[in-house]
């Protein structure tokens, strides 16, 4: 079967689950999970009973499709997601982009976990994505193109949406937070960097690190999606920070953040 098709599939599936028709989509990282539970009107569907989604692996991600409302606007927000580095193909990992944007979301908030390299952010900052750097080694366009789903060369000159991201600023303001912006930087994982790569990462401009959200985000702009990001730091980097980096640091860390991070969104999501 054809991607095209598959989606379609998956389509049908999830909207005889829901009658919701999701306007924004969120993908909520390492975790971040519990905003989803604060939708009104849920339908919640694993990720294992729709056609042609995999299973997650990793903790922290619960692996569920939550369809509702926040603030009366109809979302669909992903429990976690899946990631390169479990064995899937990268057009399995971004699957579930396609699926939400054929379901017709005009906007998509990016979410995850990440470590930081800049020095001005600190364990517990929500960072706006405001720009990207690749080096996965791999783009989820690669392959034949379908037409129906995107363009062949899709322009990258503005990946997060500048009116989106102001949206999430001003909300950040408004709640207290700290506004910080910077360029995400995605490796592929799961080992962490090493002190000598993330000074290479600094250098390059990379204000955070991680291993995820850049291929959803050149996936859904392929579509025509408007995206925005937010990066939850929940360590310094390797060689900044001084103790060893784990996961059970990055879990604690959301967890500690998760009040502010819902009512962020929460504030946000109803005018995204």
């Amino acid at each position: 079967m054809k991607l095209f098709e598959q989606i379609a599939e998956a389509v049908d599936f999830i909207t005889s689950k829901s009658s919701l028709k999701p306007e924004v989509g969120v993908i909520l990282g390492s975790g971040l999970g519990e905003f989803a539970e604060s939708l009104e009107d849920k339908t919640i569907i694993p990720y294992e009973s729709i056609p042609h989604f995999k299973q997650v692996s990793v903790k922290g991600h619960a692996g569920r499709l939550v369809i509702g409302r926040i603030g009366g606007r109809p979302a669909a927000v992903m429990q976690g997601r899946y990631h390169y580095y479990e064995g899937h193909d990268i057009d399995e990992v971004v699957f579930p982009v396609r699926v939400l944007c054929r379901l017709g979301i005009k906007s998509l908030l990016l979410t995850n976990a990440s470590g930081g390299i800049n020095r001005l952010l600190e364990p517990g900052d929500l960072m706006i994505i405001r720009d990207h750097i690749n080096m996965m080694g791999i783009n989820p366009l690669m392959g034949p193109n379908d037409d129906r789903l995107g363009p062949r060369f899709p322009d990258m000159s503005t990946v997060y949406d500048p009116q989106l991201s102001d949206k999430i600023a001003a909300a950040m303001q408004a709640q207290g937070l700290g506004v910080k912006r910077g360029v995400y930087l995605a490796l592929t994982g799961p080992s962490y960097e090493t002190p000598a790569e993330i000074n290479m990462l600094s250098v390059w401009g990379a204000d955070a690190v991680g291993m995820s959200t850049v291929p959803e985000a050149i996936t859904a702009r392929h579509m025509n999606v408007a995206v925005a990001g937010i990066s939850c730091v929940c360590n310094l980097a390797a060689g900044i920070s001084k103790t060893p980096l784990s996961h059970k640091e990055v879990t604690e860390t959301a967890d500690r953040v998760k009040e502010p991070f819902k009512k962020l969104l929460t504030t946000v999501l109803p005018i995204f």
